[in-house]
């Protein structure tokens, strides 16, 4: 069993071969790895030698541990190129109330339901309300009130199609697109009944929507197929 000392020292050499005349072994034969213990003779005392080695062990723990050193600031520094990388600006999301549109959206007055489902006109829309259970084609950018974004249709490239007031969409987004207007957008401040009962596991990077927890759609309806054609 190996000595708790000789586990600093090279794999296969022990202490006593590296200072001692053992097999003829010299420390000569070790300059890159221990101090030159000069005069070896046959006579010296074992505290001489006990000195030696001890010198031996130090060299050796200070070869480690700048070995540990150099290893740990190249460590550091790919570490450090990894977080720059990592801190790249990310790219833009899409939107569909820009940085203006926020300005003058502090000013448009809230409406509130009576379900309790609130929201501000961005647009007005000119086109015709959809009667329930026809479909619509809605673009939307989910978020969480802190403003970060969940889901979006955007960033999809289509609007999505649905049939309003069907179910088919949590409560306060359906009683929200039912009353806008064709070519309208509106920020929806959907309350925690009318959003997700049972939460939202959003994709890797997005926050997660917890069980019946606020949720804010800014919401726009692009058209309804079959009705304006019927109108034509």
């Amino acid at each position: 069993m190996a000595s708790p000392s000789s586990l600093l020292l090279p794999i296969g050499v022990s202490g006593k071969s590296l200072c001692g005349t053992h097999q003829g072994v010299s420390c000569d034969k070790f300059r890159g790895l221990a101090p030159r213990c000069s005069n070896l003779e046959a006579g010296l005392r074992v505290s001489r030698t006990i000195g030696c080695d001890n010198k031996t062990k130090l060299n050796l723990m200070k070869r480690r541990d700048m070995i540990g050193f150099v290893f740990g600031a190249s460590t550091l520094l790919l570490d450090s190129y990894d977080a720059n990388g990592a801190g790249l600006p990310q790219e833009e999301k899409p939107k569909l109330c820009d940085e203006s549109c926020e300005k003058e959206l502090e000013n448009v007055p809230m409406m509130t339901t009576e379900s309790g489902l609130q929201y501000k006109e961005i647009k007005v829309g000119t086109g015709p309300s959809p009667p329930i259970g026809f479909q619509v084609a809605a673009n939307y950018v989910a978020m969480v009130p802190s403003g970060q974004i969940f889901d979006s249709s955007l960033e999809k490239g289509l609007p999505y199609l649905f049939r309003v007031g069907s179910g088919q969409v949590i409560k306060g987004l359906d009683e929200g697109i039912l009353s806008m207007k064709v070519g309208g957008k509106r920020r929806l401040y959907i309350p925690g009944p009318l959003a997700f009962p049972k939460g939202l596991i959003s994709a890797p990077g997005r926050p997660r929507v917890p069980p019946s927890s606020p949720v804010v759609f800014d919401v726009s309806l692009e058209y309804i197929p079959g009705l304006e054609i019927d109108e034509e």
